[in-house]
Parts: C-alpha cells; structure tokens; sequence
C-alpha cells in the first residue's frame, strides 16, 4: 500500500511518537509511507525507508489549508498514493478536501479529548475514524461517523526492564510536554512541602510553561532539587535510572508516557482521569488530579512504603504489533473495497 501520514508537526508529543512508530513499522512491512508535516525536533527519528515532506499542515488558516491540500492532491495523482491517515484538526480538514480532489479515501485518528466544536465536523466525513481510548470515544461521540473503532495507542517493547536495586531512593521523574494541562505544577507543590524529606525530581521534556514551571520551583525554594533536562531521545534510560514516575495530568487521550512507564516496569503515581482509569483497570489508587494535598499525602505514602498505593498491571496495555496490525487492516479494506 501507498499511504501519507498527515499531522501537524514532528516536535515533542503523544501525537508525533504514535505516527513515527506507525509509519516506521508499515515501512518495514514493506508499504510506502510519506509523513507530511511541518518538521521538528523528532523528524530524525524517521526511518530511511520513510518519506518526509515538509509543509505548513499546522497553520489554522483556511487560504494555507488550501494551498496544502492543492499541493498533496498534485502529488498523490502524480505518485500514485492510496490513502490519507490524519491526524489532529487542521490536518484532518486538509485530508477532507485532498480526498475529495484526489478521490481517495481518509482516515482519521483523535488523539484527545477536543473541545466538542466546528473543528471535529470532517470527522463525520472520514471513511473511518480511530479513537486511541474509550475516553476519547465516548467524549466525541457525536462527531463520528459510522465506521469507528477504538485502537489502543502502543509503544514498542522496550528494551530492558526497571530493577528496584541500586535505584536512587525517591528519586522522581517527569516525562512529558510541559503544558498547563500536564499538572507538572501540581507535583512541584505537592513536593516542596516535603522539603524535610530526601528526594529529587527529574523533568523530561519542554514546552510553552517550562520558564514559568523554573519560576515556581525557585519561589518555592526546591530549585536545587528538580532538575529541567529538556527534550530527550534517551527517556527510557532516564526512566530506568529512577525510582517512580509521577503522572499527575488533568486530561489525556491515551497517556504514553505512563504507557512507557507501565512496561518498564517502575513504580506509578498517576492521576484519576478516565483515561488512565481505563489502562488502570479501575479507579483505586489513583490521584485526584490538581488536589495538591492529595499529591503530597501519595508522594510521601510513597517514600514510607517504597510503592504506591495503585498497581497499574502491563496486562492492560495494548500491544504494539496488535495495535499495527489493526491500522493496517483497516487500511486494507478501504483499499479493497
């Protein structure tokens, strides 16, 4: 098969590692993969045997979505392209209109619990539409359309497993892009009223709020004691070097950096969202996010016991090569049909 890969930008995300993982395993399985985006920091992570083009997708202006779509369709009548996958918004309006010129079929992936608004509507237009979680299946429920299913987002097995032995004790970590909704702000309080306690927090990622997260973390008096490490390729061996990964998001569509953390096999102390009640299993355990007190009771539970109070089991998480070859089946049976 002959399929394009459509999402805004290859920078640091959710979004960006499902679709380089995605096209990366189609290629090997001998299929033809073109990634359009406007590039980023996780480009190089591209296989060679997967094609790049660069090009404004991210941009939510109508008079560029257009552009776009006029330039994909060129190409997919010229090369012989089969089918569009898109994902988030503005590439989903794109894959709309590049479907309808180049009269191939479009697919879309929802990655998050979107605001229910005008910007779903080409959901309902897509041949088939992918939710990563249940919570994102029932929250935009009434934007999909027939075909539908729910694909759990998958990571590829990593390559060692967490030992307890020799860890650093109550050394934390953070992985993710640090956003508002990302409750990393939550944890920095929760932590700084255990600044009698031995501990350290190490923060992997970057984003918009990381200056003002620095800010906190200096007014707070713990600055010497959190360390922001910035975008890193190596996260599973910052994750192995740890001793418990905190996961206290407002909202997540399908949370891979607690997916990663769950195969690794390190302690979790997650938020009670749906979503991560979902990969839970149940509700026990987890966290109620933004409550700082509550934060602070479980961190410190935490350095008591040696283990929190909720066991997310791997069981519960999707496997990679499932998740693979459900996006390809369905692929096969839009082309065949």
């Amino acid at each position: 098969m002959r399929i394009i890969q459509v999402l805004p930008e290859l920078d640091i995300g959710g979004v960006e590692r499902h679709v380089i993982d995605l096209s990366n395993e189609l290629a090997e399985r001998g299929h033809d993969v073109l990634v359009i985006s406007n590039g980023g920091q996780m480009q190089s992570q591209l296989s060679d045997k997967v094609l790049h083009w660069q090009l404004p997708v991210h941009k939510k202006n109508p008079f560029i979505a257009l552009c776009c779509s006029g330039k994909i369709s060129s190409r997919i009548k010229s090369e012989g392209w089969e089918l569009i996958h898109a994902h988030s918004r503005v590439p989903a309006w794109i894959a709309w209109r590049t479907s309808f010129k180049a009269k191939i079929p479009w697919i879309y992936t929802a990655h998050a619990c979107y605001s229910l608004n005008y910007g779903l509507i080409p959901l309902k237009h897509a041949r088939h539409v992918i939710c990563v979680s249940e919570t994102v299946s029932h929250h935009i429920r009434d934007f999909l359309p027939h075909a539908h299913s729910v694909i759990h987002v998958a990571l590829p097995e990593p390559k060692t497993k967490w030992d307890p032995q020799n860890r650093e004790r109550n050394r934390f970590i953070f992985v993710g892009r640090l956003t508002k909704i990302k409750g990393l702000d939550i944890v920095i309080e929760a932590l700084a009223k255990l600044k009698d306690e031995k501990w350290t927090l190490d923060v992997v990622g970057d984003g918009p709020e990381r200056k003002d997260l620095e800010s906190l973390t200096e007014k707070l008096g713990i600055s010497d004691r959190v360390f922001f490490k910035g975008y890193s390729n190596q996260v599973d061996n910052c994750i192995l070097d740890s001793s418990c990964l905190l996961f206290p998001s407002y909202t997540e569509g399908m949370p891979l950096a607690l997916v990663r953390g769950v195969q690794i096999g390190i302690p979790v102390i997650a938020s009670n969202i749906p979503s991560v009640a979902e990969i839970a299993g149940s509700k026990e355990g987890l966290i109620p996010a933004g409550d700082i007190s509550e934060w602070t009771k479980a961190i410190f539970d935490f350095m008591v016991k040696g283990e929190p109070a909720s066991t997310i089991q791997k069981t519960n998480i999707s496997t990679f090569r499932i998740m693979i070859d459900l996006n390809e089946s369905i692929y096969l049976n839009l082309l065949k049909g």
